[in-house]
């Protein structure tokens, strides 16, 4: 049986220093649940930047990725966080895909009292328990009674 398949959006693939020391502790916590990681600047990782055409190449190979994976894990850091992320998140939710958020950024960003980030990122969540499904440090990613756990044994 194969493994589900868990896109990673993220915007740590940007910086050598957050490729090298950031993205493999994210990996290794959801290969941990016996996932399939998509790692999008993993899997571009091959395209001529020098190329016409090459942004508009990766960025449907992205959303192909995110329509095809099983669900999607967010990294929602920065006030805004990422825009592309941000795409993705949105593309997965319009999609009914299983949405799952990361964020240890202290600083809030959001006009509403129960939600840390803008509402919208909240709209793939359910109304009640949606804590379940945001994680604030890489060890939560393991806690079996957090919703991606639940999830990835019942895929």
């Amino acid at each position: 049986m194969a493994k589900p398949t868990i896109y990673l959006a993220s915007p740590y693939g940007f910086s050598a220093q957050w490729k090298r020391l950031l993205l493999p502790e994210f990996i290794r916590a959801l290969e941990g649940l016996g996932l399939q990681v998509w790692e999008p600047f993993a899997r571009n990782g091959q395209l001529d930047v020098a190329q016409p055409g090459w942004a508009h190449q990766v960025a449907q190979r992205d959303l192909q990725d995110v329509r095809d994976a099983d669900g999607l894990f967010a990294i929602v850091n920065g006030t805004p966080p990422d825009e592309g992320v941000m795409v993705e998140l949105g593309a997965a939710i319009a999609l009914g895909k299983p949405t799952f958020l990361f964020r240890d950024d202290f600083r809030r960003c959001t006009d509403s009292e129960d939600y840390p980030l803008n509402l919208m990122l909240f709209a793939g969540l359910p109304a009640q328990g949606w804590q379940d499904f945001v994680y604030t440090s890489l060890e939560q990613i393991a806690d079996p009674g957090k919703a991606m756990a639940r999830w990835a044994r019942d895929c």
